[in-house]
């Protein structure tokens, strides 16, 4: 019997093929859940139909800026619609400005710093939170975090200290959830050539680093990301709520 049978999912960061959250709504539709994914403008929306029609030409795609509170709103009427309940939520939704992502942290502005938390962090809050009516036989819900949210990554800068915020909202959602067995978690992964990760100045030396340093001397790859996502999604995860899962090679253990 398939992992996921009979389990709804929405999927939140899509971008294109090479999307962590590609990877893992894969391993999700394989195991036999029932998926929706959203988008944020038109730039990636042609990306998102094409990807989301290869699991079914029914398969929903809804518009969501995840800062606006009536997007989140009229996705979720919208997914209980057509779902009715909701097993399964992935947030992998992160941004910001350019500028933020290059020389001093502190030089970070006040509004780079609002934009990135709101983004990366507070929307994970929303989104749980829209969530939790619809998940009335228990959930799983995950977010993407990064090393850089417990160590200093040089030109990481404000993201990191968002995705330490993300971090702790998982602790803090998951005890608010727990009592309706909805499980929050984040899973972090090691360097992939994702679309965000290239906006990071020095990327392809990252890259190169884990290479080096990583215990397994390689990088992580999309479908292992994808495999990690499945195992927190089953039910032979039911008992690991607020934790940060190192999908890194071995990476996180290093000291020098």
């Amino acid at each position: 019997m398939s992992l996921l049978a009979g389990r709804t999912g929405i999927v939140f960061g899509v971008a294109n093929k090479r999307s962590i959250a590609w990877a893992i709504a894969q391993a999700w539709h394989k195991a036999g859940a029932k998926l929706a994914f959203t988008y944020q403008g038109d730039r990636v929306k042609e990306n998102v139909e094409e990807l989301a029609g290869t699991f079914g030409a029914d398969t929903p795609i809804f518009p969501c800026d995840v800062t606006r509170d009536d997007d989140i709103a009229a996705v979720f009427k919208a997914v209980g619609e057509r779902f009715g309940k909701l097993h399964l939520l992935l947030h992998s939704v992160a941004f910001a400005p350019k500028d933020a992502l290059e020389g001093r942290f502190v030089n970070t502005s006040r509004e780079a710093f609002r934009v990135a938390h709101d983004v990366s962090a507070y929307s994970l809050v929303a989104l749980a939170r829209a969530a939790e009516p619809l998940m009335t036989e228990g959930g799983s819900i995950m977010g993407m975090s990064y090393y850089g949210a417990e160590k200093v990554v040089p030109h990481y800068n404000v993201m990191g200290v968002a995705k330490a915020s993300l971090e702790a909202c998982t602790r803090y959602l998951a005890y608010d959830l727990g009592p309706k067995r909805i499980r929050v978690n984040c899973i972090s992964a090691g360097p992939v050539n994702t679309l965000a990760a290239r906006g990071i100045s020095g990327f392809g030396e990252m890259v190169k680093h884990y290479e080096e340093h990583a215990p397994l001397k390689r990088n992580v790859l999309p479908d292992e990301l994808g495999a990690t996502g499945l195992f927190l999604a089953s039910d032979g995860a039911a008992a690991i709520t607020g934790q940060v899962l190192y999908v890194d090679c071995g990476y996180q253990i290093m000291g020098m």
